[in-house]
């Protein structure tokens, strides 16, 4: 069944592991230089490295909140990491290019990475000039998401009215705090589907049909 998207004219996206594939195996390319960079600031073994990245991912949202805490690293350290990582691996993919030109209204994205890395992929993606801005980590002062800070902000800097904005994830977490605000909550990904939440209004394997299928606003 096609989603009843009428009401939304904001459209929020996450960017990695939403706007292309997990499948594409360029995540596990950034946890792994992560982890080797966790191992070097916590003189850790991999394995014990690994299990405090994950962690810190837990406790403070993203790792970098716990390697700012207990290792005093500096941002700019940590995500000048991934800023020459190969995209290789993303695919141009133009059923979702097409789908996101159909969307009426604002597009956003809504990522706990920074600036550089963001622009990189949606440049890489060839989906740059589909969006209005990108709100990376820098822009809600390390309130990452699920932080309910980290989303007043964002909906304080764009005037948004979460009652017409529809927030695309791959990570259930970060949808309970867009829910809980009145926003329409979309799970992407391979996973979705098993999701029984009761925070997640639709599911979807892949974006771009999902998107395609939607019934949207009329224009004026």
């Amino acid at each position: 069944m096609n989603a009843d998207l009428a009401h939304i004219d904001t459209w929020l996206f996450d960017l990695d592991n939403t706007l292309y594939p997990a499948e594409s195996g360029f995540m596990g390319d950034v946890e792994r230089r992560m982890t080797d960079f966790v191992m070097k600031v916590a003189g850790l073994p991999r394995d014990e490295a690994f299990a405090l990245q994950k962690t810190y991912l837990a406790e403070h949202g993203l790792t970098l909140g716990g390697l700012m805490k207990h290792h005093g690293v500096a941002p700019a350290d940590f995500h000048a990491l991934f800023h020459d990582l190969p995209l290789d691996v993303l695919a141009h993919d133009a059923g979702l290019l097409a789908a996101l030109e159909r969307l009426p209204g604002r597009r956003l994205i809504f990522t706990n990475a920074d600036e550089i890395h963001a622009v990189r992929v949606l440049d890489h993606l060839k989906l740059d000039h589909l969006f209005d801005e990108v709100f990376h980590i820098h822009s809600f002062g390390f309130a990452p998401k699920p932080d309910p800070v980290g989303f007043a902000r964002m909906i304080a800097a764009h005037g948004m009215d979460p009652a017409t904005t529809a927030f695309f994830e791959d990570s259930e977490r970060n949808l309970k705090p867009a829910f809980d605000l009145g926003m329409t909550t979309v799970l992407v990904g391979a996973h979705a589907e098993a999701s029984a939440a009761p925070f997640v209004h639709h599911r979807t394997h892949k974006l771009a049909p999902f998107l395609a299928g939607a019934r949207l606003k009329e224009a004026a």
